[in-house]
C-alpha cells in the first residue's frame, strides 16, 4: 500500500521547523503537521467523508489550509483545489462536474456555495465549511478536541490523491486524476534531480491551488523536512529582503522579471541559494541571461503539465541551456513525433509525448477523451509542439491547441470567446496570446463588431471581469472587419499572432 503521506511522515520525523513567517518566527513545525492533520482528518471523517470522496478547496493561502491537504491525503479523500479567482459559473461547473462531498471556501463566499447548491436541482447536495486566509472558519471550530493522532487510511498507488482542472480542446476544463504514485514518482525523482540536502530553506511564494506551488514546491521541502517560509503571495521587494536567508527558490517567469526591475535585487541578495527553478511557463531568453549576469547563478527551467507534473528539467550540475526545458527525468520517456505518427529525430519539430509514472492515469469521468490523449503504447500527447538537439535537450516551441499561458496560468481561448461572442454588438472573437515582458503571454480579444456596434474595449474587459477569472481576462481589446480563415472556415490564429504581434 502506498498512501503518500506515509512517505512524508518517514522522511520528517527528523524535522524541526516546518512553516516560518516572514520574520523568520516558527509557525508550526514539523510534529504539527503530523498532528494538525490528524486532526483534520478526523474532523472530516466526523462529517461522514469516507475514502475516494471529494473534498473542494477554494481558500486563500494558509498553514492550516496545508495541514487540511495533507489530511485529505492521510484519509484517502480526494484533494480538488480550485484557483481563488474561478467566478460562479466555472464554479457550477467543477460542482457539478466532480461531486464533493465536502467543499471548504472563505466566509465571504459560502452565500455564493450555498446559493449554487440550492439553485442547480442536477447538483447534488453537499456540505460547505469555511476557512479564511488567517487560518480559521468552521472546518476547524474547536479542532482541538479531536484527537491527535490518526490511521492512514490505505492507499493504492493507483488511488486518486487530487483533481486539478485543465483547460480542454473545447474549452471545457477537464480533472485530471493525479494518483498517489503520480506524486510520489514526481516528489522522489526532483528531490534526487535537484539534490535537496539537509540545511536546505525553501522560500515559497507560490500558490498552492495547482501543481508548481503545491506538488513540486511543498512536496520536495516536505520530502526533505525543511524549513518553508511561507508567504501569502509574490511581492518582488520582499522576496528580495528574504532570498538572502533562503537555499531555494522556485518562480514562474514573471517572478523573475519583477526581481530584475528591482534595483536593489543582485548577487548579495542570492548568496546563500543553491537552487533557483522556473516553470509553469516559457522562461525568455533574455530573463535567463540577465538573470545570470544580474547574479551569478543560473535559472533551472523545467517542464511539466497539471496531468504529469514534471516530465523534464535542465541538469543541476553541467550545462543549463538557455531556451530549453533540459532532459527528461529519470523513468521518464519522451518521444517527438509528426502527424503520422513517426518519431522525429535531432532538430524535427512535432508533438511531444510523455510517459512515465508521473504522468495522470485519465480525465474524471471522461473515460473517451482519455483513450484519445493515449497513444497505443502508453504516451501521453501533451499536444505541445518540441524539438530535442543533438545533446537531448529539450525545447518548446509552440503549443498545440492554442492555449495562452499567462502569468503561469492556463487559458484556452473558447473559454473566452464563448463569453465574448455571447455580448449585444459582437458578431464574432477570436482569443490569442501575445508577447508580453511581465506575464509571457497578454490575452488578447480580436473582435469583429455586429453592424451597426460601438462596443468598445472597455465594456468588453468589464464583462469579463464580472464572468471569469481575472488570469483569464483579456489585457487588449483590437478590433478588425474580418476574422482571416483557411479553406475549411477556420480562424487562423497563427495569422492573427503575426498580424498583432509587432
Amino acid at each position: 500500500m502506498s498512501n503518500i503521506y506515509s512517505l512524508f511522515h518517514e522522511r520528517t520525523k527528523s524535522g524541526t521547523d516546518f512553516i516560518l513567517d516572514a520574520g523568520g518566527d516558527t509557525v508550526a513545525t514539523y510534529m504539527d503537521l503530523e498532528t494538525r492533520s490528524a486532526r483534520y482528518a478526523n474532523r472530516l471523517a466526523g462529517l461522514g467523508l469516507v475514502k475516494g470522496d471529494r473534498v473542494m478547496v477554494q481558500v486563500e493561502k494558509s498553514v492550516e489550509s496545508l495541514f487540511l491537504y495533507f489530511a485529505c491525503l492521510r484519509a484517502g479523500l480526494i484533494y480538488l483545489p480550485l484557483n481563488t479567482a474561478y467566478q460562479r459559473s466555472e464554479l457550477e461547473y467543477f460542482i457539478d462536474n466532480s461531486s464533493p462531498m465536502l467543499i471548504v471556501c472563505a466566509p465571504n463566499s459560502e452565500m455564493l456555495f450555498t446559493s449554487i447548491c440550492g439553485a442547480a436541482a442536477n447538483i447534488k447536495k453537499f456540505d460547505i465549511q469555511t476557512l479564511d486566509g488567517d487560518g480559521e472558519g468552521s472546518i476547524n471550530n474547536n479542532l482541538g478536541h479531536e484527537v491527535d493522532t490518526f490511521t492512514d487510511q490505505p492507499c493504492d498507488k493507483r488511488d486518486i490523491a487530487a483533481i486539478l482542472y485543465t483547460s480542454g480542446t473545447t474549452g471545457q476544463p477537464k480533472g485530471a486524476m493525479i494518483s498517489h504514485g503520480n506524486l510520489e514518482a514526481n516528489a522522489t525523482t526532483l528531490h534526487k534531480t535537484w539534490g535537496f540536502t539537509p540545511g536546505d530553506l525553501l522560500l515559497h511564494a507560490l500558490p498552492i491551488f495547482h501543481v508548481h506551488g503545491l506538488f513540486v514546491a511543498t512536496h520536495l521541502a516536505v520530502l526533505n523536512a525543511s524549513p518553508i517560509i511561507f508567504l501569502p503571495k509574490f511581492d518582488a521587494m520582499e522576496i528580495t529582503r528574504l532570498l538572502p536567508d533562503a537555499s531555494v527558490y522556485m518562480g514562474v517567469p514573471t517572478n523573475y522579471t519583477r526581481l530584475l526591475a528591482n534595483p536593489e535585487f543582485g548577487t548579495d541578495t542570492c548568496r546563500n541559494i543553491r537552487l533557483f527553478t522556473a516553470g509553469s511557463a516559457p522562461l525568455l531568453p533574455h530573463t535567463f541571461d540577465e538573470f545570470r549576469r544580474r547574479t551569478g547563478h543560473t535559472i533551472v527551467e523545467r517542464y511539466g503539465m497539471t496531468e504529469t507534473g514534471m516530465n523534464t528539467s535542465n541538469p543541476l550540475e553541467g550545462v543549463k541551456k538557455a531556451g530549453t526545458v533540459g532532459l527528461p527525468l529519470k523513468g521518464v520517456s519522451c518521444k517527438i513525433i509528426d502527424s503520422a505518427g513517426k518519431t522525429l529525430g535531432a532538430n524535427e519539430t512535432g508533438t511531444l509525448l510523455v510517459k512515465g509514472p508521473n504522468v495522470f492515469s485519465g480525465y474524471w469521468q471522461l473515460p473517451e477523451k482519455t483513450r484519445e490523449e493515449f497513444t497505443d503504447d502508453g504516451y501521453f500527447r501533451t499536444g505541445d509542439l518540441a524539438c530535442r538537439d543533438e545533446e537531448g535537450y529539450i525545447s518548446i516551441v509552440g503549443r498545440g491547441k492554442d492555449l495562452i499561458i499567462t502569468g503561469g496560468f492556463n487559458v484556452y481561448p473558447r473559454e473566452v470567446e464563448k463569453v465574448i461572442d455571447k455580448m449585444h454588438g459582437v458578431d464574432e472573437s477570436a482569443i490569442i496570446g501575445l508577447p508580453h515582458g511581465d506575464y509571457g503571454e497578454a490575452v488578447t480579444a480580436i473582435v469583429v463588431r455586429s453592424e451597426g456596434s460601438d462596443i468598445d474595449e472597455p465594456t468588453i474587459i468589464q464583462h469579463l471581469k464580472s464572468t471569469l477569472a481575472n488570469f483569464k481576462v483579456a489585457k487588449q481589446v483590437l478590433f478588425v472587419d474580418t476574422l482571416p480563415r483557411n479553406t475549411m472556415g477556420k480562424v487562423q490564429k497563427n495569422v492573427l499572432r503575426e498580424q498583432f504581434g509587432q
